[in-house]
């Protein structure tokens, strides 16, 4: 496995969007809020990794633009070989193998998994299993952007589908909501037995009390290092939400750069770019 360069490091979930709605429109069945800023492009964006030592980023797909990822792919061709991404699909689509395979031809990395209106077997419709062996095959992860309850759920695909990467987004959320519960830590950390799986350390700003410098959220992402190491670990800001006032860049990346004395400066190395390296650029 070849290895980032030592100066730069990688955040493993960024969100692009432009205000151009001509030459990018939006999905029309979006029911979502309406973010802000009206466009955060890949200059602002890197505005703020440059400086923080951050050289490279794993662009996550907009949800407002559906299984339209032109903006995303663009970015990718004109910053390579700084992006990479992670595509939205519809798993029901009968084609759905060979859009991913055309998809990671142009970059992609990874494809959002988002609990849909199947209820509780979401995650067993046909396409589905499709999507996760072709993860299989391929070595394109499944990124879940689930709430603890969900967990349950990936643990049976993961148990169906052993050797498809999976990257769990945002510590599972556990704490949105402003309380971080043990049975979801639990629950989280039970997914470690499965090889394949991977967290995000993320999200700072959204978490339990969602205050710099974040130190409440220390014991949640100490059992998550304890169980899975440090090695499926990967640091990510989920900008542009993390830029906006009271919350930073920097403030992000210094919670794993500085303010977490159970890790080596080998694990850091870990969180802060050769996970997110291993599994998102080198292929």
């Amino acid at each position: 496995m070849a290895d980032p360069s030592d100066d730069s490091s990688i955040d493993a979930h960024v969100h692009i969007w432009t205000s151009d709605t001509v030459r990018y429109p939006r999905d029309p069945h979006y029911s979502g809020p309406a973010y802000e800023p009206a466009g955060f492009e890949p200059e602002e964006l890197l505005s703020h990794t440059r400086p923080a030592g951050v050289g490279k980023g794993v662009l996550v797909q907009m949800s407002f633009y559906g299984t339209d990822n032109s903006y995303m792919l663009d970015a990718i061709a004109e910053y390579k070989p700084i992006f990479s991404g992670v595509a939205v699909v519809n798993h029901h689509a009968s084609g759905v193998r060979d859009e991913m395979l055309r998809l990671a031809r142009r970059g992609v990395r990874g494809f959002r998994i988002l609990p849909g209106e199947e209820g509780g077997d979401w995650l067993k419709t046909p396409g589905m299993s499709t999507m996760w062996r072709c993860g299989a095959e391929q070595g394109l992860a499944m990124s879940c952007l689930v709430n603890p309850g969900f967990l349950p759920s990936i643990d049976e695909m993961c148990r169906r589908f052993p050797d498809t990467p999976v990257v769990i987004d945002h510590l599972a959320r556990i704490g949105a909501d402003g309380v971080v519960r043990d049975t979801d830590v639990k629950t989280l950390c039970g997914l470690a037995r499965h090889k394949n799986v991977s967290v995000k350390v993320s999200a700072f700003y959204a978490l339990g009390k969602k205050q710099f410098p974040y130190g409440d959220l220390s014991g949640l992402i100490r059992a998550v290092y304890e169980s899975f190491g440090a090695q499926r670990l990967m640091w990510a800001s989920d900008s542009p939400f993390q830029v906006q006032p009271p919350h930073t860049y920097r403030g992000s990346i210094d919670l794993i750069r500085n303010r977490l004395d159970f890790l080596t400066d080998e694990d850091r190395e870990w969180l802060l770019a050769k996970t997110a390296w291993r599994l998102f650029f080198d292929k």
